[in-house]
């Protein structure tokens, strides 16, 4: 079956997979989605046999129906290789009762890593599928995370360049680090006086600018995204969900067609919207459990069915959450509303003009997968340290959100369905946090002292991406407002001095 895809704003015209992946967004400001979900048509024992390479050539040869066996699977080979520093890719660890996916063991530590080391492949290969000529320009908004993984995924990638612009003051010193010291002569990072909100919010408006794309065109440049509006970037987040399922059989702890719970610390929406994808397939997903932290607009969203961005932003100890813009909620609510473009328009029109819209009942009613809750600062640090004290596993603020979520969910419904919780980053990323809610004893240290204390508590070894930004130079240092990126751009692709 070949699975085309189309726009939550279109008025229906489809383009291939490869099309999808290099437009990033389509020209109307919707973002592509299949036409029909593909089915999982495998027997699900298969599953607690494959590697995660081969679990990830059986999902994705579902969505991207117009890439060859040997270019996709020659894309899965160069992704999930060594830079990945366990043979799994994509772990499981027991711990309290439940099942923490480990999403960390890539090149920059975080789930990012998942479907931004395949990206750059995809891209490329699509690129030459569709005799693309001009050279492409990534441009992505990060709130801490995708930033890194994209800029090393993409970093030397012939006929590319990539930009990343993130919040300055709203990511952890790790993080910035990790972006600020980023090698490759087709790599640029600049940093923004506003919030993440704003720096994707002025992305968007680049890519819907066509006087600009016209400018760029001329000058041989075309732009795409590595964010997770990106098709390309939300098909490979859907390969560890399933093999989380595989993994769980192997081990004995589910027969095939047994449920599960499925938490998932969000804020951009993508991760548990690729968990949700899972489920259409076929995957036996229970409840798809939501975590936010204080900045709870998806919290909001499904306990009143309003989404409402008019509210105060805060700064919390979980950066890559601190969203008010959940991009990808879009891609549901297209679906909640019937597939109807016209519908889905109108309420994204309602958000960006007036800051809010609502759902109707019915469409509220297709939310009864979801179970939606968030957790406070102070719940952030009791569960770091619960889970250190009462299982001895070290998690990062985003997965003890996700895990503070997960008790909520608990003393609300005693489901005792088998439960898999996304971890999407490494404790190693956000130092100061975990060691400031595990002990006070380590105040005054810097991060990377933090990181030799962690070591020591954990009995593991310090991450090369943080070994090897210990000392590394400052090579981007460039910042500037919201409202200057445009010119930036233009800048950076030397369309203007």
């Amino acid at each position: 079956m070949q699975v085309l895809y189309k726009s939550t704003r279109g008025n229906g015209e489809t383009v291939t997979a490869s099309q999808a992946i290099l437009k990033g967004l389509s020209e109307d400001g919707g973002l592509f989605v299949p036409t029909a979900v593909p089915g999982l048509d495998i027997p699900l024992e298969r599953l607690k046999e494959m590697t995660y390479q081969e679990t990830a050539y059986e999902v994705m040869s579902r969505f991207l129906t117009d890439f060859t066996e040997e270019e996709l699977k020659n894309c899965i080979a160069r992704a999930y290789d060594s830079k990945f520093d366990t043979e799994e890719i994509a772990p499981l660890h027991k711990a309290d009762g439940v099942y923490f996916l480990e999403l960390f063991h890539g090149a920059t530590i975080a789930f990012k890593d998942m479907a931004l080391s395949i990206l750059p492949h995809l891209m490329t290969a699509a690129a030459k599928k569709n005799h693309i000529e001009n050279e492409i320009v990534i441009l992505t908004a990060t709130s801490g995370d995708t930033g890194k993984a994209a800029l090393a995924g993409f970093a030397d990638v012939p006929g590319t360049r990539i930009i990343v612009f993130y919040p300055k003051h709203g990511v952890s010193p790790i993080q910035e680090k990790q972006m600020v010291t980023q090698k490759g002569g087709n790599t640029y990072v600049v940093g923004i006086t506003g919030n993440f909100d704003d720096a994707q919010t002025a992305v968007k408006n680049i890519f819907n600018d066509r006087e600009m794309a016209k400018e760029l065109g001329e000058a041989g440049y075309q732009f795409s995204s590595a964010n997770s509006i990106n098709i390309g970037r939300l098909v490979p987040q859907i390969v560890y969900y399933v093999y989380a399922y595989g993994q769980l059989m192997k081990s004995g702890e589910i027969e095939p067609g047994q449920k599960i719970n499925v938490v998932v610390p969000t804020g951009n929406f993508g991760n548990i919207l690729a968990a949700y994808y899972a489920k259409l397939m076929g995957l036996p997903v229970n409840k798809l459990i939501c975590a936010s932290n204080e900045n709870k607009v998806l919290f909001d969203f499904f306990r009143t069915g309003t989404y409402d961005r008019k509210r105060e932003f805060i700064l919390t100890s979980s950066p890559s959450m601190d969203i008010l813009i959940s991009s990808n909620l879009e891609r549901l609510i297209y679906r909640l509303t019937g597939e109807s473009a016209e519908k889905c328009t109108e309420l994204m029109k309602a958000l960006s003009r007036g800051g809010e819209y609502t759902i109707t009942d019915e469409m509220k009613e297709g939310l009864a997968d979801f179970y939606g809750n968030f957790c406070s600062e102070g719940e952030t640090r009791e569960a770091i340290s619960a889970t250190y004290y009462g299982a001895g596993y070290v998690i990062d603020p985003h997965t003890a959100v996700a895990a503070g979520v997960y008790q909520k969910y608990l003393r609300d419904t005693e489901d005792s369905t088998v439960t898999v919780i996304a971890s999407t980053a490494s404790p190693y990323k956000f130092t100061r946090s975990v060691m400031d809610a595990v002990s006070d004893r380590y105040e005054g240290l810097d991060d990377f002292a933090l990181a030799d204390a962690l070591s020591a508590l954990s009995g593991i070894s310090v991450p090369k991406a943080v070994e090897e930004i210990r000392t590394a130079p400052v090579l981007h240092d460039t910042v500037v407002e919201a409202s200057e990126m445009p010119d930036t751009v233009r800048k950076i692709l030397g369309i203007i001095s």
